[in-house]
């Protein structure tokens, strides 16, 4: 008859690891709980001990620092100790054989389950590191915090059918190569890898952080080849790659209190000349209080429409109650001096923003670029165009130059304006939008570890505080 301590009965693990499970509110734990509650198979023990799928994990927790992870966050030492009693027969009163591999059973799957879950889905789920707070104060003069999410990236996130895969291969004792089909493929992330090996202090916080929004995997990811546009806010850049060629250009981002949100797109189309649909916010800040005054009007060329007949309102008869109310909006008419310059790149997207020329382009000129109230500012905005229409002829690009008031280059452009002596540089207008003939993939990224338009990776500054948020919530497994 066996020694009580020597006793392994299957039910009674299941039940600890069912009870286990129930303190935690996460989709893993229920899943977890669910699958021994149902009686589902011991994955790393057996009455032999130790599992051959035990082994190999345990090998791959010993060299968890490799991804960034601190060894105590998957408590290795005590899966450690226990597998020793295992290996070894070690068990007594105190750590009885029960005890003991229901212990292991419980952490190893734990284990094994976030690593392969945050691995592939990442550890920090970004529309939650994503959300900016703003402060506005209601009618009593109370302050109130309005949460924004500025992640528009769709993200995959973990089911039932990724655990049960995931543990069908430990079953099939193929715990290696499920652990790195889901290790990212993404070259940017296995070069942060190679660095974080001698990297220390803030160096190896910024690549962590950076290998973890390489984890998540979005809906549309970046392609790797053919046309494609980046913006990166960090680098106060744009990429327009095209084969092995890339355009690249200064940009200005959203400020840090109208911040520019991240998502993908296509641009599909432009408008050279745009009127420019003053925000409500900026009317309310600076407009409104020009009711009345027509010079002001006059002399920044806005209009003002009543929104339910689209009359125009003369300045002269409209009050600061109409505009900040809504009853009216205010639009600045297109051409020179227009805020959003000379052409503007559409796409959709949840927040109504775009890329666009500025009328004010001297701030290029600065290392910090946060300038706008959302949308992208950016350097070269004809020959971003130009990239976009791809092989267009030189009279569609001479037509877009006169537009924009850009001076001609070619002799029939030259003829054309000579021919037209118009009074106006305004009325100069071949051109007032034009479809893509293929739309461009667009994506507004955030990275504060990026390769630049040579592709070598370079250190940003995180103008947003987004790494802060996210080394809030890895720095416990870092």
């Amino acid at each position: 008859m066996k020694s009580e301590q020597y006793v392994m009965d299957a039910q009674s693990i299941r039940k600890y690891i069912v009870e286990s499970c129930r303190q935690y509110a996460s989709s893993r734990y229920k899943f977890m709980a669910q699958y021994y509650e149902n009686n589902g198979a011991l994955l790393w023990t057996d009455r032999y001990g130790l599992r051959p799928q035990a082994d190999s994990l345990i090998a791959r927790l010993h060299q968890i620092d490799e991804y960034g992870f601190s060894p105590q966050a998957f408590q290795i030492d005590e899966i450690e100790a226990d597998a020793q009693r295992v290996r070894n027969l070690d068990f007594d009163q105190s750590h009885p054989a029960g005890k003991i591999c229901a212990s292991l059973e419980y952490r190893l799957s734990k284990a094994y389950l976030r690593l392969v879950t945050g691995q592939r889905y990442g550890f920090v789920n970004p529309h939650k590191a994503y959300v900016f707070q703003t402060a506005k104060a209601d009618t009593t003069g109370t302050m109130r915090g309005k949460m924004t999410l500025l992640y528009d990236l769709p993200v995959e996130h973990p089911s039932a059918e990724f655990y049960q895969q995931a543990f069908n291969e430990v079953l099939a004792n193929r715990v290696g190569e499920e652990m790195d089909r889901n290790e990212p493929t993404d070259p940017l992330y296995k070069e942060l890898k190679k660095k974080l090996h001698d990297a220390k202090g803030p160096d190896r916080r910024r690549i962590l952080v950076n290998m973890e929004r390489c984890r998540w995997r979005k809906a549309h990811e970046i392609s790797l080849s053919g046309r494609r546009v980046v913006v990166n806010i960090p680098a106060f850049e744009l990429y327009a790659y095209q084969e092995d060629q890339c355009l690249s250009m200064r940009i200005g981002c959203g400020t840090s209190e109208t911040r520019t949100p991240l998502l993908s797109s296509e641009i599909t189309y432009f408008q050279v000349n745009p009127e420019w649909g003053i925000p409500q916010s900026i009317i309310n800040k600076d407009v409104a209080r020009h009711a009345g005054d027509s010079s002001y009007f006059a002399k920044h060329r806005y209009r003002i429409i009543e929104r339910a007949t689209g009359k125009h309102i003369d300045a002269r008869f409209v009050t600061r109650q109409m505009l900040t109310n809504g009853i009216c909006r205010v639009a600045q008419e297109g051409g020179p001096g227009n805020a959003m310059g000379r052409i503007v790149f559409r796409f959709k997207n949840n927040y109504s923003v775009y890329l666009h020329d500025t009328s004010s382009p001297g701030f290029f000129a600065n290392a910090v670029r946060m300038v706008s109230h959302g949308c992208v500012r950016i350097q070269k905005p004809f020959e971003f165009a130009q990239y976009l229409l791809e092989d267009a002829d030189e009279w569609t690009l001479e037509r877009i130059r006169i537009s924009m008031g850009i001076r001609p280059e070619t002799q029939r452009g030259r003829d054309y304006i000579r021919k037209h002596p118009l009074l106006e540089e305004k009325t100069y207008r071949l051109v007032s939008a034009m479809r893509l003939p293929h739309p461009v993939p667009i994506y507004i990224v955030y990275y504060t570890i990026y390769p630049d338009a040579e592709g070598q990776l370079q250190y940003y500054p995180d103008v947003y505080a987004y790494d802060d948020a996210i080394w809030n919530e890895i720095k416990t497994i870092s």
